[in-house]
């Protein structure tokens, strides 16, 4: 299991690598390989490709690259990412890009605060929920052991008395969308640490855009179709056209290919497609409110969670980078209901479960406000993909190539770092690479990048 520090129960991002100048782009009708999708895991493919000196053709159904981490400057005036936020480890490739970016990314603050009512918890109520958050990470390992994968929420210890409804938020919504009954034992015992957490000044989109520069892509192109014929390709149906290539990268979430987006032909297997419904999407999004003055009286980038009785919590990151933004945390049961009532039904939790936690006056406070709705976002259908009980291994046959031509990556497909944007990164480069040694290709590092 993770070890129990203040980062330790996040579910934000990894990582990204620096990357070798794009060639100019391939011929939109025929490539070597074509990659479905622009976010970490596309971009990722597509340096390692590009630094073999091969050719592809990213296609992006949005209008944008970032996939589930961007980062928004014009709703606030300052940066926000509306989905990834954290970064963490020392040797993450995310910290070591900003040797040749103009980019800030800087350790994360350490502590966190616990609200019960409008008051912070003593230091000996501190130490119940740390105790509370260990006991409940060591009976999730121990499950994890047996032989019958569990849902964490059975795994729990019995006497976690008031403290439970916190502790089930902080280990389970919160870091992965997903209540604890909906998650394996074995998976979230298996995820990597994600501890030394930075954040990027700028935004992690922002720091991932930047790697990005220059990539050739196909955008506003939706696959319709992958088509495997007899002969040795893959063709891309997409709606500007049809891309035919020998090999294809598909990075679509596992919400857009769950629900039918993306038609195979011949269908996927059984195997595959079981994998995929068993990797389905956790809730998790981020409302945020300026408040102006700093009316919480907090740091810039404090983590405040609730002593609460239920699932209706969430968790606080005050004055984001130093900004007046407030972003509130909702996931899992409740936090996919109140997302499908509508963006003002989230503000309006947001302002009144602050106002019950520093007082009435905060309503005044809000300026501008804004929450996602990632269920809602057509190209992602969702947040994290958590593994259902029993299916932890839905991850390794993700990894396998469907008829040696097509392989999935995203943050779905990585054993240890799915739900961050490095488990994505390092995905993409792993299927880059096989395809790479399927051609034949020696493989040597990525040669560093520099911004032109």
């Amino acid at each position: 299991m993770m070890p129990i520090t203040r980062r330790s129960f996040l579910a934000a991002s990894a990582a990204a690598a620096a990357s070798p100048a794009f060639a100019a782009p391939a011929p939109a009708t025929e490539t070597e390989v074509a990659i479905i999708g622009a976010g970490a895991a596309g971009i990722a493919a597509a340096t390692r490709i590009a630094a073999a000196g091969r050719r592809f053709e990213v296609i992006e159904a949005a209008a944008r690259l970032g996939g589930r981490c961007i980062t928004d400057t014009k709703i606030f005036g300052v940066p926000f990412d509306l989905g990834a936020h954290w970064a963490y480890g020392p040797d993450n490739p995310v910290t070591k890009a900003t040797s040749w970016t103009e980019l800030n990314v800087y350790p994360a603050p350490t502590g966190q605060r616990v609200r019960i009512g409008q008051r912070n918890a003593r230091e000996n109520e501190l130490e119940d929920f740390l105790d509370a958050l260990v006991r409940s990470n060591r009976g999730i390992a121990e499950a994890a052991q047996g032989k019958t994968d569990v849902n964490c929420a059975r795994a729990l210890p019995r006497n976690l008395g008031d403290w439970q409804p916190v502790a089930e938020f902080v280990l389970g919504a919160y870091p992965f969308g997903k209540d604890l009954n909906e998650l394996s034992a074995v998976d979230v015992t298996k995820s990597a640490p994600r501890d030394s957490a930075v954040f990027c000044r700028q935004g992690y989109g922002a720091l991932l855009a930047r790697l990005a520069a220059g990539m050739p892509a196909q955008f506003s192109s939706p696959v319709t179709r992958i088509v495997t014929p007899a002969a040795a390709r893959v063709d891309v149906h997409t709606a500007k056209g049809v891309v035919t290539a020998r090999y294809a990268i598909v990075t679509a979430s596992t919400g857009v290919l769950a629900a039918g987006k993306i038609k195979f032909e011949p269908e996927l297997p059984k195997r595959q497609l079981d994998a995929i419904a068993a990797l389905k999407l956790g809730s998790l999004d981020h409302i945020a409110l300026e408040l102006a003055g700093n009316p919480l009286n907090l740091q810039p980038d404090e983590l405040v969670f609730e002593k609460s009785d239920g699932k209706r919590t969430a968790a606080l990151l005050a004055n984001v980078s130093g900004t007046p933004l407030a972003v509130v945390d909702v996931g899992g049961s409740f936090g996919r209901e109140l997302s499908a009532k509508g963006e003002r039904a989230m503000i309006d939790f947001a302002t009144e479960w602050l106002a019950n936690l520093y007082g009435a006056d905060i309503r005044k406070a809000v300026k501008r406000s804004h929450a996602t709705r990632w269920n809602a976002e057509p190209w992602a259908l969702g947040a994290i993909a958590a593994a259902a009980p029993g299916n932890q291994s839905a991850r390794g046959i993700l990894t396998e190539p469907v008829r040696d031509r097509i392989y999935f990556a995203g943050e779905a497909v990585h054993e240890t770092l799915w739900g961050t944007v490095g488990g994505a990164w390092d995905s993409g480069i792993r299927a880059a690479e096989a395809i790479l040694r399927k051609m034949g290709v020696a493989l040597g590092p990525a040669p560093a990048r520099r911004p032109r």
